[in-house]
């Protein structure tokens, strides 16, 4: 549970500072991306306050992040953009497999 908090406020702060830098430059799926800040923020609250909810949120917003950034980034070469792509698909994979065991183990049928 740790470290999807730690997960989700990492990147909190990233979409906080591409949004300080970059600002709100139009191209495709822009409101997504700038919604991953409040996003991100919301699931580290969930997990503090509900882990079920928070990971179940978890999981909807990195398996909709990954699909997003690969309809944005359909380059073939090794981009910055497809390797963060590929962190954040084997992050979502990794979380769903974990979600099954983990709710259990929160609701006490582990």
């Amino acid at each position: 549970m740790a470290a999807a908090g730690v997960v989700f406020a990492y990147r909190m702060g990233v979409h906080v500072t591409q949004l300080l830098v970059g600002g709100l430059e139009p191209y495709p799926l822009s409101a997504y991306f700038v919604s991953l800040t409040v996003l991100d923020a919301a699931v580290v609250v969930l997990l503090l306050r509900r882990p079920a909810a928070g990971l179940v949120l978890g999981a909807t917003v990195l398996a909709t992040d990954a699909l997003a950034n690969y309809v944005v980034d359909r380059s073939e070469a090794i981009t910055p953009g497809r390797a963060g792509q590929a962190v954040i698909s084997i992050l979502t994979v990794a979380l769903i497999a974990a979600l099954p065991r983990t709710l259990g183990a929160i609701h006490g049928r582990a």
